[in-house]
Protein backbone atom coordinates (compact mmCIF):
# COMPACT_ATOMS: atom_id res chain seq x y z
CA UNK A 1 0.00 0.00 0.00
CA UNK A 2 1.57 3.74 -1.06
CA UNK A 3 0.26 5.84 1.86
CA UNK A 4 0.18 9.44 1.61
CA UNK A 5 0.93 11.84 4.42
CA UNK A 6 0.31 15.37 4.44
CA UNK A 7 3.02 16.17 7.13
CA UNK A 8 5.48 14.39 9.63
CA UNK A 9 6.91 16.00 12.72
CA UNK A 10 8.12 16.31 16.48
CA UNK A 11 5.63 18.18 19.32
CA UNK A 12 4.04 17.76 22.08
CA UNK A 13 0.70 16.72 22.63
CA UNK A 14 -1.59 19.75 22.91
CA UNK A 15 -5.39 18.41 23.57
CA UNK A 16 -6.99 15.53 26.04
CA UNK A 17 -5.53 13.01 28.17
CA UNK A 18 -1.95 12.93 26.27
CA UNK A 19 -1.57 16.61 27.02
CA UNK A 20 1.85 17.07 27.17
CA UNK A 21 3.44 14.33 25.89
CA UNK A 22 6.32 14.13 23.47
CA UNK A 23 4.63 12.58 20.53
CA UNK A 24 5.29 12.41 16.74
CA UNK A 25 2.38 13.53 14.32
CA UNK A 26 1.72 11.90 11.43
CA UNK A 27 -0.94 13.76 9.63
CA UNK A 28 -2.25 11.53 6.75
CA UNK A 29 -3.74 13.19 3.59
CA UNK A 30 -7.79 13.07 2.85
CA UNK A 31 -10.82 12.94 4.84
CA UNK A 32 -14.23 11.68 4.24
CA UNK A 33 -15.76 14.54 6.06
CA UNK A 34 -14.68 17.52 3.85
CA UNK A 35 -12.96 17.62 0.98
CA UNK A 36 -10.67 20.31 3.06
CA UNK A 37 -11.28 22.77 0.04
CA UNK A 38 -12.65 26.27 1.23
CA UNK A 39 -15.11 26.49 -1.76
CA UNK A 40 -16.31 23.16 -0.46
CA UNK A 41 -16.76 23.75 3.13
CA UNK A 42 -20.28 24.75 3.62
CA UNK A 43 -21.33 21.46 2.15
CA UNK A 44 -19.62 19.47 3.76
CA UNK A 45 -19.98 17.65 7.03
CA UNK A 46 -18.25 18.95 9.15
CA UNK A 47 -17.40 23.06 8.84
CA UNK A 48 -14.96 23.69 11.21
CA UNK A 49 -12.12 21.78 11.11
CA UNK A 50 -9.13 23.86 11.77
CA UNK A 51 -6.74 21.74 9.93
CA UNK A 52 -4.84 21.47 6.18
CA UNK A 53 -4.79 17.96 5.10
CA UNK A 54 -4.62 18.18 1.66
CA UNK A 55 -1.94 16.46 -0.42
CA UNK A 56 1.48 16.45 0.61
CA UNK A 57 4.02 19.08 2.39
CA UNK A 58 7.16 19.49 2.80
CA UNK A 59 7.36 17.13 5.76
CA UNK A 60 5.29 14.27 4.32
CA UNK A 61 4.91 12.77 1.12
CA UNK A 62 4.24 9.47 -0.37
CA UNK A 63 5.37 6.60 1.10
CA UNK A 64 5.36 3.04 -0.92
CA UNK A 65 5.05 0.92 2.15
CA UNK A 66 4.51 0.69 6.55
CA UNK A 67 8.14 0.02 6.74
CA UNK A 68 9.02 3.30 4.69
CA UNK A 69 6.80 5.51 6.78
CA UNK A 70 7.47 3.81 9.86
CA UNK A 71 11.49 4.72 8.74
CA UNK A 72 10.46 8.07 8.55
CA UNK A 73 8.20 8.58 11.78
CA UNK A 74 11.14 7.22 13.91
CA UNK A 75 13.69 9.67 12.27
CA UNK A 76 11.29 12.28 13.33
CA UNK A 77 11.53 11.03 17.25
CA UNK A 78 14.16 13.14 18.81
CA UNK A 79 13.54 12.22 22.19
CA UNK A 80 15.42 10.34 24.66
CA UNK A 81 14.50 6.44 25.22
CA UNK A 82 16.12 4.87 28.06
CA UNK A 83 15.48 1.42 26.51
CA UNK A 84 16.62 0.77 22.93
CA UNK A 85 15.51 -2.77 23.10
CA UNK A 86 11.90 -3.24 22.58
CA UNK A 87 9.43 -6.15 24.25
CA UNK A 88 6.21 -6.56 23.19
CA UNK A 89 3.47 -8.08 25.72
CA UNK A 90 1.71 -10.83 25.39
CA UNK A 91 -0.83 -9.37 23.32
CA UNK A 92 1.50 -7.54 20.98
CA UNK A 93 0.98 -4.09 22.09
CA UNK A 94 3.65 -1.35 22.99
CA UNK A 95 1.71 -0.75 26.47
CA UNK A 96 3.85 -3.57 27.74
CA UNK A 97 6.57 -1.00 28.15
CA UNK A 98 6.91 1.15 30.94
CA UNK A 99 5.88 4.27 30.15
CA UNK A 100 8.37 6.17 30.30
CA UNK A 101 10.60 3.86 28.42
CA UNK A 102 7.75 4.72 25.30
CA UNK A 103 8.09 6.52 22.15
CA UNK A 104 4.92 7.92 20.74
CA UNK A 105 3.40 8.19 17.70
CA UNK A 106 -0.06 10.11 17.24
CA UNK A 107 -1.68 9.10 13.40
CA UNK A 108 -4.22 12.14 12.55
CA UNK A 109 -5.56 13.44 9.54
CA UNK A 110 -7.39 14.33 8.24
CA UNK A 111 -9.01 11.09 8.61
CA UNK A 112 -6.46 8.99 9.45
CA UNK A 113 -7.98 5.38 8.84
CA UNK A 114 -8.96 5.70 5.66
CA UNK A 115 -4.72 4.99 5.29
CA UNK A 116 -3.78 3.39 8.48
CA UNK A 117 -4.06 -0.51 8.72
CA UNK A 118 -2.36 -3.08 10.81
CA UNK A 119 0.73 -3.39 8.97
CA UNK A 120 1.70 0.03 9.56
CA UNK A 121 0.81 -0.43 12.97
CA UNK A 122 2.85 -3.49 13.18
CA UNK A 123 6.07 -1.69 11.68
CA UNK A 124 5.48 1.03 14.26
CA UNK A 125 5.35 -1.45 17.26
CA UNK A 126 8.52 -3.00 15.61
CA UNK A 127 10.56 0.40 16.47
CA UNK A 128 9.32 0.66 19.75
CA UNK A 129 6.32 3.07 19.45
CA UNK A 130 3.04 3.66 21.16
CA UNK A 131 0.27 3.64 18.41
CA UNK A 132 -2.51 6.51 18.83
CA UNK A 133 -4.96 7.63 16.49
CA UNK A 134 -7.11 11.08 16.31
CA UNK A 135 -10.20 9.53 14.00
CA UNK A 136 -14.18 10.73 13.81
CA UNK A 137 -15.20 7.20 14.68
CA UNK A 138 -16.78 6.65 10.90
CA UNK A 139 -14.52 3.98 10.38
CA UNK A 140 -14.12 0.98 12.82
CA UNK A 141 -10.18 1.32 14.17
CA UNK A 142 -7.55 -1.47 13.62
CA UNK A 143 -7.68 -3.67 16.93
CA UNK A 144 -3.89 -3.35 17.68
CA UNK A 145 -3.71 0.34 17.99
CA UNK A 146 -2.80 1.17 21.75
CA UNK A 147 -4.50 4.63 22.23
CA UNK A 148 -7.86 5.24 20.55
CA UNK A 149 -9.38 8.88 20.38
CA UNK A 150 -12.60 9.50 18.80
CA UNK A 151 -13.87 12.91 17.89
CA UNK A 152 -17.86 12.76 16.86
CA UNK A 153 -19.49 14.44 14.23
CA UNK A 154 -22.98 15.85 13.83
CA UNK A 155 -24.13 14.36 10.86
CA UNK A 156 -21.96 11.11 10.48
CA UNK A 157 -21.98 7.73 11.67
CA UNK A 158 -20.35 6.71 14.28
CA UNK A 159 -18.97 3.40 14.01
CA UNK A 160 -16.33 3.34 16.43
CA UNK A 161 -17.80 3.35 19.89
CA UNK A 162 -15.19 2.11 21.85
CA UNK A 163 -11.79 3.33 22.80
CA UNK A 164 -9.58 5.43 24.93
CA UNK A 165 -10.94 8.76 24.80
CA UNK A 166 -14.02 10.20 23.25
CA UNK A 167 -13.65 14.42 22.43
CA UNK A 168 -16.34 15.94 21.47
CA UNK A 169 -15.62 19.60 19.86
CA UNK A 170 -18.54 21.40 21.50
CA UNK A 171 -20.71 22.83 20.80
CA UNK A 172 -22.49 21.23 18.01
CA UNK A 173 -25.85 21.13 17.01
CA UNK A 174 -27.23 17.72 16.66
CA UNK A 175 -24.39 16.15 19.00
CA UNK A 176 -25.09 16.64 22.42
CA UNK A 177 -22.54 15.30 24.85
CA UNK A 178 -25.37 12.55 26.62
CA UNK A 179 -25.79 11.49 23.68
CA UNK A 180 -22.05 9.56 23.87
CA UNK A 181 -21.41 9.51 27.54
CA UNK A 182 -22.90 5.97 27.80
CA UNK A 183 -20.28 4.61 25.39
CA UNK A 184 -17.29 2.62 26.26
CA UNK A 185 -14.37 5.32 26.47
CA UNK A 186 -12.27 5.88 29.51
CA UNK A 187 -11.94 9.18 29.34
CA UNK A 188 -14.79 11.99 27.65
CA UNK A 189 -13.25 15.43 26.78
CA UNK A 190 -15.35 18.64 25.86
CA UNK A 191 -13.42 20.93 23.68
CA UNK A 192 -14.27 24.20 23.14
CA UNK A 193 -15.15 25.31 19.00
CA UNK A 194 -12.19 27.09 17.93
CA UNK A 195 -13.17 30.06 15.79
CA UNK A 196 -14.69 33.74 16.25
CA UNK A 197 -16.76 32.44 19.11
CA UNK A 198 -14.19 30.63 20.76
CA UNK A 199 -14.44 32.68 23.99
CA UNK A 200 -18.16 32.07 24.77
CA UNK A 201 -17.82 28.12 23.43
CA UNK A 202 -14.99 27.92 26.25
CA UNK A 203 -17.22 29.78 28.89
CA UNK A 204 -20.58 26.71 27.73
CA UNK A 205 -18.04 24.04 27.94
CA UNK A 206 -16.81 25.16 31.23
CA UNK A 207 -20.40 25.18 32.60
CA UNK A 208 -21.20 22.16 31.05
CA UNK A 209 -18.62 19.93 32.75
CA UNK A 210 -18.88 22.17 36.15
CA UNK A 211 -22.45 20.48 36.06
CA UNK A 212 -21.57 16.95 34.61
CA UNK A 213 -18.58 15.89 36.15
CA UNK A 214 -17.94 12.82 33.92
CA UNK A 215 -16.68 15.17 31.43
CA UNK A 216 -13.01 17.21 31.16
CA UNK A 217 -12.21 20.41 29.95
CA UNK A 218 -10.20 19.65 27.21
CA UNK A 219 -7.96 23.22 25.52
CA UNK A 220 -5.83 23.38 22.64
CA UNK A 221 -2.50 24.09 24.55
CA UNK A 222 -0.44 23.95 21.67
CA UNK A 223 -2.05 26.56 19.95
CA UNK A 224 -1.88 28.60 23.67
CA UNK A 225 2.46 28.37 23.52
CA UNK A 226 2.60 28.51 19.92
CA UNK A 227 3.62 24.83 19.12
CA UNK A 228 3.24 23.51 15.73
Amino acid sequence: MTYTVKEIFYTLQGEGAQTGRAAVFCRFSGCNLWSGREEDRSRAVCQFCDTDFVGTGPDGGKFAGAAALADAIDRCWTGRVSRPDFDEGPDGHADYVKPNDRKYVVCTGGEPLLQLDEELIAALHQRGFEVAVETNGTRTAPKSLDWICVSPKAGAPLVQTTGSELKLVYPQENAPPDKFEQLDFRHFFLQPMDGPDLARNTERAIDYCLRHPRWRLSIQTHKLVGLR
